[in-house]
């Protein structure tokens, strides 16, 4: 089992979760910038996307710098053969690692046969983890999956994934049908490395132990240290908690002043639009809604809702510059 960058992080890790149209290049280079995490994860990116039509706009969002290392390349598909192709291009494009996406609920991937589906699919799953690790060559492969699709089936779903022994596992402590609904379950985090371990204590075969990951929920790092404690998590993944804030991983940040927010989201925009050109702009409005929340009127500044509100009307870095500007003008 190639564990590369794997064992050279210290535990517990913290990993940048992969988001579409959240954690594309654009806004893993700032979080690189502002406050960088133990392992990056782009968005998840279509295998058939790559090799069937589309491949131009799609590779793009695999582009990374060196300043996002170690970074992992998701990628979902229903096709052994593509995902067998998909793992060999990421490996000539220098990536750190290959990640299989198991657990989106999307139900235009689904539909595809991949994503969350594949939890019914057992044998399919097991089959593009073969196929991954037959183009990785020495890349570790890893998985991010869920705990069920209707229901709790981690004592059955995990063991087969362990099983086909990838590298790392991201365990999203809900079922699919919860979706991000329901609080997420980190017993089931803590009972994922309890099924790890007793398969490593009973298997003779297995020289390496596969690493879990839990995520759902998570707010900050004092957070993700208390459910990687209780729980036994080698490492914990950030979601939703990233939003409007990529000083997230630094835990000498102190405090953060809207200006220095507003900088930074300006930055952003304008890094999206030189290098996110085959994105619509629009995109860039849930960045809006995160980093421009929270503060009332004050000193003669509209409040952040009001500021918000002109910014989402924008449709070009420059326009919201312009009003940003303004803003810290006063």
């Amino acid at each position: 089992m190639p564990r590369g960058f794997w064992n050279e992080l210290n535990k517990p890790f913290f990993a940048l979760a992969p988001m579409a149209d959240v954690t594309d290049p654009t806004f893993r280079r700032i979080i690189s910038k502002y406050g960088k995490p133990d392992v990056m994860w782009t968005e998840f990116v279509s295998a058939d996307g790559l090799f069937l039509g589309g491949r131009g706009a799609i590779i793009r969002d695999l582009d990374f710098t060196e300043d996002e290392r170690p970074i992992v390349a998701q990628l979902f598909t229903s096709r052994p053969e593509l995902m067998k192709k998909a793992v060999e291009l990421a490996r000539d494009m220098g990536f750190d690692g290959v990640d299989i996406n198991m657990g989106c609920p999307d139900r235009s991937i689904e539909k595809q046969g991949a994503g969350a589906v594949l939890m019914k699919n057992p044998n399919l799953a097991v089959e593009l983890i073969k196929s991954a690790k037959a183009g990785a060559g020495d890349l570790p492969i890893s998985i991010k999956t869920r705990v069920g699709y209707n229901k709790d089936e981690l004592d059955e779903w995990l063991p087969i994934l362990l099983s086909a022994e990838p590298s790392a596992i991201t365990i999203h402590a809900r079922t699919r049908k919860q979706m991000s609904k329901e609080p997420a379950d980190w017993n089931l985090v803590k009972r994922a490395v309890e099924i790890r371990d007793k398969m490593e204590n009973t298997s003779a075969s297995s020289q390496h132990s596969t690493l879990i990951i839990g995520n759902g929920d998570v707010s900050d790092i004092k957070d993700a240290r208390k459910k990687a404690k209780e729980s036994g998590a080698d490492g914990v993944m950030f979601g939703r908690a990233i939003f409007g804030n990529p000083w997230l991983f630094d835990e000498n940040k102190k405090e953060i002043t809207i200006e220095e927010r507003l900088k930074v989201l300006l930055e952003h925009t304008k890094l999206f639009e030189e290098i996110a050109s085959h994105k619509n702009f629009s995109i860039m409005k849930k960045h809006f809604n995160a980093y421009v929340n929270g503060w009332p009127a004050s000193k003669g500044r509209v409040s952040a809702k009001e500021l918000r509100m002109k910014l989402m009307e924008t449709s070009t870095a420059s326009e919201a510059e312009k009003i940003i500007n303004d803003y810290l003008k006063g």
